[in-house]
């Protein structure tokens, strides 16, 4: 095996898989068990005005990634994965955990005008 760049980044990969699982599952535990909102759906640091409403969701999004990032590592090393499945599962994992928070934060902080309020009422 001739160590290069390819070799490189499938080992930095591999490595952040582990913290990844770790803070995903933290922040899971956190919401489930501590009953700690204080990290669910942030925009630019702040909480939304009813993080408790969208806590569900977000131990939902941290646990389920949590896991398959889990059971990605536990399939690397046994064997049982090939690089290209392997590093497409994580790969897929890591983005939708990203781009379901960024929704879930979003969604948490929209502020209804005054004027669309009255239409809907």
């Amino acid at each position: 095996m001739v160590f290069d760049v390819s070799v490189a980044l499938t080992w930095i990969l591999f490595l952040a898989l582990f913290p990844m699982a770790f803070f995903w599952l933290r922040r899971a535990w956190r919401i489930a068990i501590k009953r700690d909102f204080s990290e669910v759906a942030l925009k630019h640091g702040q909480s939304p005005a009813s993080p408790e409403k969208f806590a569900t969701f977000e131990l939902l999004i941290n646990l389920l990634a949590g896991i398959t990032v889990v059971l990605v590592i536990y399939l690397v090393v046994t064997g049982s994965a090939s690089y290209a499945t392997w590093s497409a599962i994580a790969g897929t994992t890591l983005w939708s955990k990203l781009i379901f928070s960024f929704a879930l934060s979003r969604h948490a902080h929209l502020k209804v005008s005054a004027k669309v309020a009255r239409r809907t009422s």
